[in-house]
């Protein structure tokens, strides 16, 4: 902000103890009029203090540029060009870098607050209109263009001839992208066949694209078809982009018989698709759940000298993990490392799913062990993952030094605790699991439901129901609220009388543990099958 004026004494210090001059003597200039005055201010005796510091030392459009480019915030970049074009001594000229680096300003405002950029555009404009500068190109306004709101938009890109700056078609593909973006596809394609008759523009190739990709991005197939169909008579050859394009939108209609013939008909002509427009029709087929077809076009892929690129083996290992063909994720996993790509974590975590689905536990395991050596980070939900389906498939030792390997890098989660926890009761490694137990309580964490469960299950599987009874207990008392899962595992290993006492400690725990289904459960325990037991329970329930 500008700090005002005033009036200065020759070897007075800025905090001088000096009296104040009288108000007969003290001379003021009111802010307002800072704008309109410096051609009638006194040639020395004033000062002026810059709105941003530091300011530059010996002011030209250099140095004024940098300033405005790193200007703090677009309001203080616009209150340095006024300052530098009024009340700077002396005023710098305006002059294009100047400008230039005042727009590129307000367009980078323009990414995070369109609202502000648009505010402030329109003194910079002014500013701009008036210095009436020589004619130049439209290249400074191409990124404020793109960033602005359709409609502001819209009006810089109409108003450009006021300041002597002509709209080329650069102008023109900027302003259909902010419309494009904004889905503002029906100004957009009006504008586009105005272009030529009213604008005096003629599209190109970037054009048809930025309007192709709108209509795609809205489902139009048939109308982004027309645009392709008219391009040909328009001069303008499509290129990989354009059917790239295309070929997305067939996809997303799932038309893959469409999307076929259009990718046919392209290597017909001569044209050779790159990986993008391969993998589009994978990712296609692969959606579709076509997986032989989504190989028979990677093989092709690869025939034509195209290799597949990360996302390509994504695409299909993503495919195959959903269609539980674990033999040949692990495959394309392997060939993907091998090839020097890194997969993101979430694809890893699906592969090593799928494999301990199918049994095969220790696969996983060894290919999570080549991905962490292939940089991938590791992760708790994939070693938690692992963790448990190896306890589970006997494999106790190989899940505990997993877990001491991953609590050398960093803190394992509370998933993780519980996945070893649930892992070893279930193979009846209750002792171990206990030794689990007091580490995690060691490093601050509180049992949770997933946790007491998990004893109480190993408990009564090895014939220690009252045990798990006490835990049970403890459990409630806690506020960790039971399944219906472990009522009916303790209702199925306690006698009358036990289960008796767990459901008082149900229902004195005041947390509603108790509803319908549960009460089913302790019912069906203590009446005769052999009777009719759901007279006897609806009779219980609507006491």
């Amino acid at each position: 902000m500008l700090r005002g004026v005033r009036r200065w004494t020759p070897g007075a210090r800025a905090f001088s103890t000096a009296p104040a001059p009288s108000p007969a003597t003290r001379t003021t200039v009111p802010v307002a009029h800072l704008a309109p005055l410096p051609a009638s201010l006194p040639e020395s005796g004033y000062t002026v203090t810059p709105p941003v510091q530091p300011w530059p030392r010996r002011l030209t459009a250099r140095s004024l540029s940098r300033l405005l480019v790193r200007a703090p915030s677009p309001d203080d970049a616009v209150l340095a060009l006024r300052h530098a074009l009024f009340q700077a001594s002396p005023p710098l000229p305006p002059s294009l870098p100047v400008f230039a680096a005042a727009l590129a300003r307000l367009s980078r405002a323009a990414a995070s607050d369109a609202d502000a950029a648009a505010r402030l555009l329109g003194p910079v404009l002014s500013l701009l209109r008036a210095a009436r500068l020589p004619a130049f190109s439209d290249r400074p306004f191409l990124p404020l263009l793109r960033a602005l709101r359709p409609l502001p938009s819209l009006r810089l890109f109409l108003s450009l001839p006021s300041f002597n700056s002509h709209p080329s078609v650069r102008s023109f593909n900027a302003l259909l992208h902010s419309l494009v973006s904004a889905r503002r596809l029906l100004l957009a394609a009006a504008l586009f066949r105005a272009a030529r008759a009213k604008l005096y523009i003629t599209p190109n190739l970037v054009s048809c694209n930025i309007l192709l990709k709108g209509l795609v991005g809205i489902g139009d197939l048939d109308a982004a078809l027309e645009v392709l169909d008219e391009m040909t008579g328009w001069g303008i050859v499509p290129d990989v982009v354009t059917y790239t394009t295309v070929l997305t939108a067939y996809c997303g209609k799932g038309d893959l018989e469409g999307a076929q013939k259009l990718f046919d008909d392209i290597v017909a002509s001569g044209r050779r698709p790159d990986v993008t427009m391969y993998t589009v029709l994978i990712d296609g087929y692969c959606l579709r759940g076509k997986l032989q077809d989504a190989a028979r076009i990677m093989d092709e892929m690869e025939a034509a000298g195209v290799q597949p690129n990360d996302i390509t083996y994504s695409v299909v290992i993503e495919a195959c993990c959903k269609e539980g063909k674990s033999a040949e994720a692990r495959d394309l996993m392997r060939e993907m490392l091998g090839a020097g790509y890194v997969p993101d974590t979430p694809l890893c975590a699906k592969v090593v799913d799928v494999l301990c689905q199918d049994g095969k536990a220790l696969e996983a395991n060894e290919m999570w062990r080549w991905m962490a050596k292939k940089s991938v980070p590791p992760d708790n939900a994939v070693t938690s993952t692992l963790i448990y389906w190896l306890c589970k498939s006997g494999m106790v030792q190989e899940a505990r030094k997993l877990f001491d390997e991953l609590e050398r890098g960093f803190t394992p989660s509370m998933l993780t605790y519980n996945s070893l926890i649930l892992g070893l009761c279930d193979n009846g490694e209750l002792q171990e699991a206990g030794k689990v137990w007091d580490d995690m309580v060691e490093r601050r964490y509180e049992p949770n439901a997933m946790t007491y469960e998990a004893f109480i299950k190993g408990f009564c599987k090895m014939g220690k129901s009252n045990e798990g009874a006490a835990l049970f207990k403890e459990m409630v008392a806690k506020g960790c609220t039971p399944s219906k899962f472990i009522y009916q595992v303790l209702v199925d290993s306690l006698s009358d009388d036990t289960v008796c006492a767990i459901v008082e400690a149900a229902a004195l725990s005041g947390q509603g543990f108790l509803d319908g289904e549960t009460w089913e459960i302790f019912i069906r325990k203590v009446v005769d099958t052999n009777e009719t037991w759901k007279q006897h329970l609806d009779l219980a329930l609507n006491m």
